[in-house]
This record gives C-alpha cells, sequence and structure tokens, in this order.
C-alpha cells in the first residue's frame, strides 16, 4: 500500500502547536528577538515534536550566503583528510556553520566541478586542500567574495589563506634525519605524483637533503592505486629484489610504510640496524604496529582546526581584512625504526 506523501510543514503549524504568532516563531527559530525563555522553550519543544525543518533557501535568497563551510578534499579513503575533518568540524562546533564535503579523487578537473556545484549554492567560505587548482577553479574562488583558506600545504601563493606545514621542510627534516643516522643506500617507495603534489614537493625536500650530506635515493618504485598494507608489502619486495643492499626505505606515508614494516618483520629483518625506515603522516591507527615506525607529523587535525576557525571569524566579521597565512610545525617522530644520530 502506497503511503500518502506528507506535506512540508510550515511556520503555521508551529504557530498553531505553540499558541505564539508565527513572527514569535519565526524569531525564536532565527535565535533573534527578545523573546521570554518560556516562550522560547514552548516553540522550540513544539518544532521538535512535529519535526519542523526551517526552510533556509528562502533566507539565503535573501542574504545570497547559506550557513555552510565547503570543504573540498581529495580523499575519504586516504586516513589523513578524515583527521582534517574533525578539526574542522570541532572548531565549527556552536558557531552556526555546518561543513559540507566535495571528494575530487586527486584529479583537478574533478576539484573544478566540485567547486563549481558547491559554489553555486553559494556558501560562507571554502575550504579545500592544496594550493595547486585549475585556473578556472581559481578564479571561480577569487570571484567567490568569500574567505578561501587552503590548507595543508603553505609551499606556493594562496587564493586567500593558507594554513599548513611547508611539504619541503618536512622531506627535508626527514632527509636530514636518516643521513645522520648513518644510513647510505636510500630507497623511496611513492604512488604517482602528477596529482598529489604535496607528496611531490616533500621529496624534493628529502631530496635536497640526503644531497647536501653527499647521498642519493638508489633505487625508487612508484605505485598506482590506493595506499595500503597490502601495496606497502609488495612494493618493498619488488624494491628489495631490484636493490638488496638497500638500509633504509623511506615511504610516501604511513600506510605503505606500515606494510614495509609487516613485510621486513616477516623476513626477520634487524629493524632499525640492518635496514630502517620512515613514512609520513603520523597516523594513530598504526600504534599498534610491532614497532613504531619513524613518520612525521603532519598537523592534520590542527591545520583543519586553524582554517576552520579563519572561515567563521571572517563570518562573524565580513569586514576583517584576509590572507591569513598559518604555519604550522612538523614534528618528526623518530619511533623505533631509525636508529639514533652518529
Amino acid at each position: 500500500m502506497t503511503r500518502p506523501r506528507q506535506r512540508l510543514l510550515t511556520l503555521r503549524d508551529v504557530s498553531e502547536a505553540s499558541g505564539v504568532s508565527e513572527m514569535t516563531v519565526s524569531r525564536v527559530l532565527r535565535g533573534k528577538g527578545d523573546v521570554s525563555e518560556a516562550t522560547r522553550l514552548k516553540v522550540q519543544e513544539a518544532a521538535r515534536r512535529l519535526g519542523y525543518v526551517p526552510n533556509k533557501i528562502a533566507g539565503a535568497l535573501a542574504s545570497q550566503r547559506v550557513n555552510l563551510v565547503a570543504v573540498v578534499i581529495p580523499s575519504l579513503g586516504n586516513l589523513v583528510f578524515p583527521e582534517v575533518l574533525s578539526g574542522i568540524s570541532e572548531a565549527l562546533d556552536g558557531t552556526g556553520l555546518q561543513p559540507v564535503v566535495g571528494v575530487t579523487d586527486y584529479s583537478p578537473e574533478k576539484e573544478e566541478k566540485v567547486l563549481f556545484e558547491m559554489l553555486s549554492w553559494r556558501p560562507a567560505g571554502v575550504i579545500i586542500a592544496g594550493l595547486e587548482h585549475t585556473e578556472a577553479s581559481v578564479a571561480m574562488m577569487k570571484r567567490a567574495g568569500i574567505p578561501v583558506v587552503e590548507v595543508l600545504d603553505v609551499d606556493g601563493e594562496p587564493v586567500d589563506a593558507m594554513v599548513g606545514i611547508s611539504q619541503r621542510r618536512a622531506g627535508q627534516k626527514m632527509g636530514d634525519a636518516i643521513a645522520a643516522a648513518g644510513y647510505k643506500r636510500i630507497g623511496f617507495v611513492g604512488t604517482g605524483m602528477e596529482h598529489d603534489l604535496r607528496a611531490r614537493k616533500r621529496l624534493e625536500g628529502f631530496e635536497t637533503a640526503i644531497a647536501a650530506h653527499g647521498l642519493s635515493i638508489a633505487d625508487r618504485t612508484i605505485y598506482a592505486g590506493s595506499s595500503a598494507l597490502a601495496k606497502g608489502r609488495e612494493e618493498t619486495v619488488r624494491l628489495l629484489q631490484r636493490t638488496p643492499d638497500l638500509d633504509f626505505i623511506y615511504y610516501a606515508n604511513d600506510m605503505v610504510g606500515a606494510g614495509g614494516l609487516l613485510e621486513l618483520i616477516a623476513r626477520g629483518r634487524d629493524i632499525p640496524g640492518d635496514i630502517g625506515l620512515a613514512g609520513f603522516n603520523n597516523i594513530e591507527l598504526l600504534d599498534g604496529l610491532p614497532l613504531r615506525l619513524a613518520t612525521m607529523d603532519a598537523c592534520r587535525r590542527e591545520a583543519g582546526q586553524k582554517a576552520a576557525e579563519i572561515i567563521a571569524a571572517r563570518h562573524i566579521d565580513p569586514k576583517m581584512e584576509g590572507g591569513q597565512r598559518v604555519t604550522l610545525t612538523p614534528v618528526l617522530q623518530k619511533g623505533q625504526t631509525l636508529r639514533p644520530a652518529r
């Protein structure tokens, strides 16, 4: 049996259920005006009982903005970005702003389409991963007339504001630590970097640092697909089959690094004496590994928090000057897979 379609509730329904005027109901539900506590509670209780949800489209037509923050990220499968989202959500709590997420799959063309759709809803602000975008995406963000905060990278020029770490500096710090520990034959495992430009910058910084110590990457393997434990094991095997005398492997991220660690443990290798390894991102999910992986904390949650705080502050005060630049400091976690400096 087909159920009859329910009509949308209106302010009049809440007004009749609570016994107060529609104007008073409107003031209560918008958090505006001088309304007594008893009346406010009466209206809110009636709205909850009825299941009333206000139609904000009408208000948006008047204000030209909705209380949404467009968050554009490359992936939800990569554990990096849920951490960023947690920071954003935490900072926006209680501000009246809500994040809405678009995923680009590391495609600049898809990012352009996602931005077009999200900006068409006239959000209060945009938080977007990275500093590199298509010409059309940059033009849309510049012309949107709202705060735009690019996150996770500060090696470049932002559209408006930016919050994150220097990816090149993070790579340099890891390279310096590996060289200081006395490793000589270094391998690298990473994903294709034609789209993950932050990973490319880290590798550039890493190679610059080890070159200053007279070293270079002896062999590297670049994989396609998602970063996973199985992929880390597979690529570690491939790398060592080609170059068995490697004494260190630097992984583009912790997930493939964890897979490499499990493979080396299974082979009975002495870690970190015979061979060391390190990743990037400091993913807490991997704390239960047999050995703590050397890694770099990329300040993901803090980047999300700071970006959202910028959006919220400028939402409250639209005259506030933009262009904020917040550089966070990546922290090297030596774990148990990188021997002490010699």
